[in-house]
């Protein structure tokens, strides 16, 4: 990932994060965080790369619908009982159900299924997954931003270790109280 958006900039950064809204679990944490220490180091500007990010969420966002539009899940068994409880949660919330699932971890990646399945309208479903992954890319940039401070002043390679440990600990905190 880091080789991608090293590489390729803004560009690699839309390109790693179509396939995570197109439920492919490629975590895009990680690519934001990345991202942000590329604002950092000058290599892209912030709101480049939060262009490039909420682009590359639409993108994929677009496809996943797409599926779920396309009624294929529909035949799965373990799908119908997944699409169902989605169900449950666009009838609870509405269409606010796809900006609140765009701002948590592994229900954002999975949301457009059940909203193409439950043909939320495209404009709707468009500018809402547009706001929350707008949202959710400025929070992990800025925080990749931050990182970055903090990784180019830590001097030793004991004290960017402890970095790294620092926020993977973070990152992984966050997923797993988002998965319970």
């Amino acid at each position: 990932m880091t080789g991608v958006i090293a590489r390729y900039g803004a560009l690699g950064v839309f390109l790693l994060m179509v396939p995570e809204s197109a439920c492919v679990p490629l975590p895009s944490e990680l690519t934001l965080l990345f991202s942000g220490f590329a604002v950092h180091e000058g290599w892209m500007s912030f709101p480049l790369a939060v262009l490039a990010a909420t682009a590359g969420n639409l993108a994929g966002s677009l496809l996943a619908y797409a599926l779920g539009a396309s009624h294929l899940l529909e035949r799965l068994s373990p799908a119908r009982r997944v699409l169902a409880r989605w169900n449950g949660l666009l009838d609870q919330y509405g269409y606010r159900a796809v900006l609140i699932a765009r701002l948590l971890p592994l229900a954002r990646t999975f949301v457009s299924l059940p909203a193409g399945a439950r043909r939320v309208p495209l404009i709707p479903f468009i500018a809402l997954s547009a706001i929350g992954c707008a949202l959710w890319a400025v929070g992990l940039i800025l925080a990749g931003v931050v990182a970055g401070a903090g990784w180019t002043t830590v001097g030793s390679t004991l004290g960017r270790a402890l970095l790294a440990v620092g926020l993977g600990a973070i990152l992984f905190s966050a997923t797993r109280r988002q998965r319970r």
